[in-house]
């Protein structure tokens, strides 16, 4: 059987009962939301195609390379000034969001996450970071809001004197929210010092950003800062540079991104994902209603709910409360006993409240997306080569009656990482308003172009249909540069350009006088340097 007929049959089953049941054999790319979702999840105003193209094939080259008649320019890069204060774009580029001003696609705010640091930023570190070092570490971490704009000529650009401009990084001063608050399980803390570790994120549905801390633990202690006071969910306002939060009722963990939605009743569902191996998959399901009257005040509804944790052998949402921890300790050691007194014990240290009570240890689970055609629950499971799982999978949840607040699920594996589909790796996703899914992937670079990945070359971003005929089938839509990453896929409200990071290009390089990328290849610019692109060239029909 080859490719796209192997492709064609996975997702099929249970998928294609939903898909029947909801009309969506019939809409053929028209959407149908059973319920509302999140803008960045759905916030188009069209059913149009997002553009037919050509797919590429898998490079080598140090290149963004995209199908013909697409282009691309760079609207920021690595340590570019932003603001009329002089403050430097950031590095690791990861999750983009954008708000537009004045209801336009050529005008608007560019929300950015800064993962980490690399040697184009720090140098070789021997032994342990310099306080130079550090200081840069935990400056160019974080966030970034700049001002973008598509000129006359159809260029994208930065605006580095708008009065929105700004970073947000780890000196930046948060105010704690929810169940750990105060509570001993972070030393008292009611405000904490920075966000760092920034990965993917999301959107509210009251037009804010919300920014996962993942892989936070190395800065922290190189910092000399309390541990418990990252690993959080944040939030920002990108119109309002004195709203930072640190939502706890959220869960501390390895955070990846967070998916909004909204139960049949109302209640606001946040998914998330915890990017380690053998970690889990949560949901949030707020205590109180949404209502879109109040704005940013419905912000309180991340304060107060209840966490769940995802059994996949048994389809069922396991709540995350004290009670339960208590219950599943009735046997436990004294010293477990001891860590888990309160629900701030429990948000804090969820990994293990979430072995405790059961959740089902799996694969990476990085991006979480909810389809806005049928509120399906997809989930990139990276790999997990402790298991085998070398290319790893997406998977899709069904909730029960398709309502986002159902404690019940079932789940199939919608399509998998390997030579059979032509990409491995999946991580960050997002969806065009004819149902496709775009797709970027997360090969370690260590391992470009070697052993089992040589067949992939580059990461790159792929793009699948989740209903047609060529529903499961992946197309290669871009090739990322030298030992880089693609991440943070952003479409416009018009769907006519797509913002994607650069994340890590040539992070091999341990010589500056031989770097293994110089991507974006700027004039007389011996180092790369991550950044984000505006990609145009979509036929709207």
């Amino acid at each position: 059987m080859d490719r796209k007929t192997f492709l064609s049959y996975l997702g099929t089953g249970a998928a294609a009962l939903a898909a029947a049941s909801a009309g969506l054999g019939t809409l053929e790319g028209k959407a149908s939301a059973a319920s509302k979702t999140a803008d960045h999840l759905f916030g188009f105003n069209t059913n149009r195609v997002s553009g037919y193209f050509d797919p590429i094939e898998p490079s080598k080259e140090d290149k963004l390379i995209l199908p013909k008649n697409f282009k691309y320019d760079v609207v920021a890069a690595y340590d570019d000034v932003i603001n009329e204060a002089g403050e430097k774009f950031g590095s690791g580029c990861d999750y983009n969001a954008f708000f537009p001003l004045q209801g336009s696609s050529s005008r608007g705010l560019l929300a950015t996450n800064h993962e980490y640091v690399t040697f184009f930023q720090i140098g070789n570190v021997d032994g342990k970071p310099t306080k130079e070092q550090v200081d840069k570490a935990l400056y160019y971490q974080g966030m970034s809001v700049i001002e973008v704009y598509r000129d006359s000529n159809g260029t994208w650009k930065m605006d580095p004197r708008s009065q929105y401009a700004r970073r947000i990084n780890g000196y930046s001063k948060f105010e704690l929210t929810g169940p750990a608050k105060g509570s001993k399980a972070v030393s008292g803390a009611t405000t904490v010092q920075g966000t760092f570790a920034n990965c993917s994120g999301g959107v509210t549905l009251w037009n804010t950003v919300l920014s996962c801390e993942e892989n936070f633990s190395d800065t922290a202690e190189e910092a000399k800062l309390p541990d418990t006071h990252y690993g959080w969910v944040i939030e920002i306002d990108p119109f309002d540079k004195g709203y930072l939060k640190k939502h706890t009722a959220l869960g501390r963990f390895n955070h990846e991104n967070t998916a909004m939605g909204v139960a049949k009743d109302g209640r606001v569902v946040v998914y998330m994902g915890d990017d380690k191996k053998d970690a889990c998959v949560y949901k949030f399901v707020s205590n109180g209603k949404y209502n879109a009257s109040l704005g940013r005040g419905n912000a309180k509804l991340l304060e107060e709910g209840t966490l769940y944790v995802a059994d996949l052998k048994k389809g069922k949402w396991l709540p995350m409360t004290i009670e339960a921890v208590t219950k599943a300790l009735e046997k436990g050691t004294p010293e477990m006993k001891e860590k888990f007194k309160s629900q701030a014990d429990v948000v804090t240290y969820c990994h293990e409240a979430a072995m405790l009570v059961g959740g089902t240890p799996t694969d990476r689970p990085e991006d979480i997306e909810i389809s806005p055609f049928d509120n399906t629950v997809f989930i990139c499971h990276t790999n997990n080569d402790k298991h085998g799982n070398i290319h790893g999978h997406i998977t899709r949840i069904f909730e029960n009656g398709d309502d986002l607040g159902a404690l019940e699920f079932d789940f199939e594996i919608f399509a998998a990482g390997g030579r059979q589909s032509g990409f491995s790796s999946p991580d960050n996703l997002a969806f065009d308003s004819n149902g496709n899914l775009w797709v970027v992937t997360d090969i370690s670079t260590s391992s470009h172009n070697t052993g089992v990945y040589k067949t992939f070359m580059n990461n790159g971003l792929f793009v699948i249909p989740t209903v047609g005929p060529n529903k499961g089938v992946a197309m290669q839509f871009a090739s990322g540069p030298v030992h880089s990453e693609l991440t943070g896929p952003f479409f416009t409200p018009d769907e006519q350009t797509l913002f994607l990071s650069i994340q890590h290009p040539g992070e091999m390089t341990t010589d500056l006088n031989n770097p293994t990328s110089t991507w974006p290849h700027r004039p007389g610019d011996k180092i790369a340097r991550c950044g984000v692109v505006a990609i145009s060239g979509f036929k709207l029909g």
